[in-house]
C-alpha cells in the first residue's frame, strides 16, 4: 500500500491549485477526499483518493485574474530593486489595452496577491505574466514546467555553426547543464530562442559563452500564448479561450 502524503502536496501536484490556496480551502472545508469533507490543515491521504473541491472553491479560483503585459525596459518583473520600480505598478486602468478587457472591468481586488510567473528581465521587454492564480504560476514556473518561452534576441558579434550548435544544446551556467533549446536565426543580426527553463539572465550568458553581446531581447511567446499587438507598457487580460 503507497505511503499517505499531505493532501494539499497532492492537490498541488494535481494542478488543482498552489498548496497554500489547498491549505486555505481545507481551512475553510471545502474540499472532500472520497466524498468526505476534510478541514483539518496536515491531513495525508492516500495517493489514489479521488479529490474534489466545493464549488465555493470553484468560484474562487474563476474570480482570480491572470494578467498579460507588454513589459517596457526598465522595470524589474518581481521584487523592486533600489531605484527601479516594479512592472506591477503598469497595472492600472489607464493602461487596460482597449482590445483586451476579455468582458472584466478592472477591479483593485484584481491587485491583491497578483504575482509574476516568471522572469524578464530589467534590460528585456515583452511578454510578463502576473497571476492570483496558483494553478496558472504552477504551469509556467513549477520545477517540472514544461511550457515553451520564445524570445528575439539582437546580437552583436560573430557565430560560427559550432556556437550555433552549443546555444542548442551542450552549454552549462553555474555548473548545471542547460535543457535543451531550439535557436536559430531569424534574420542577418536577430536569433530566435525557444526555451523551457528560466535560469537568471540565462540568454544574455548563453550569448555570452559563445561570443556574442546582446543588444536587445523580447520575449514573444509563452506556450500558446503571444504578446501579439499588445503595445509595451499597456496589459490585458487573459482570456477564457486561452490557456498556455
Amino acid at each position: 500500500m503507497a505511503e499517505p502524503v499531505r493532501l494539499s502536496k497532492l492537490m498541488s501536484e494535481r494542478g488543482l491549485c498552489s498548496r497554500r490556496e489547498a491549505d486555505s480551502y481545507i481551512e475553510k472545508g471545502l474540499v472532500f477526499v472520497d466524498g468526505k469533507r476534510v478541514s483539518e490543515l496536515g491531513t495525508k491521504v492516500d495517493p489514489d483518493c479521488a479529490i474534489r473541491l466545493d464549488t465555493q472553491a470553484s468560484e474562487l479560483q474563476q474570480q482570480r485574474v491572470t494578467i498579460l503585459l507588454h513589459k517596457p525596459v526598465g522595470y524589474v518583473s518581481g521584487q523592486p530593486e533600489p531605484g527601479y520600480q516594479p512592472a506591477v505598478i503598469l497595472i492600472r486602468p489607464d493602461t487596460l489595452w482597449q482590445d483586451g478587457r476579455a468582458g472584466r472591468a478592472f477591479h483593485p481586488t484584481h491587485l491583491k496577491g497578483l504575482a509574476p510567473a516568471g522572469r524578464l528581465d530589467i534590460d528585456s521587454t515583452g511578454l510578463l505574466v502576473l497571476t492570483q492564480d496558483g494553478r496558472v504560476a504552477k504551469q509556467l514556473i513549477g520545477d517540472d514546467s514544461d511550457v515553451e518561452k520564445e524570445y528575439l534576441v539582437r546580437v552583436e558579434g560573430r557565430l560560427d555553426e559550432r556556437g550555433l550548435a552549443l546555444l542548442n544544446h551542450g552549454l552549462s551556467l553555474d555548473g548545471r547543464k542547460l535543457r535543451p533549446a531550439k535557436v536559430g536565426w531569424q534574420n542577418a543580426d536577430q536569433l530566435r530562442f525557444i526555451l523551457k527553463e528560466g535560469r537568471k539572465r540565462q540568454i544574455r550568458r548563453m550569448c555570452e559563452l559563445v561570443g556574442l553581446k546582446v543588444a536587445g531581447l523580447k520575449r514573444v511567446r509563452i506556450g500558446r500564448v503571444r504578446l501579439g499587438d499588445l503595445p509595451p507598457g499597456q496589459w490585458r487580460y487573459l482570456r477564457p479561450d486561452e490557456c498556455f
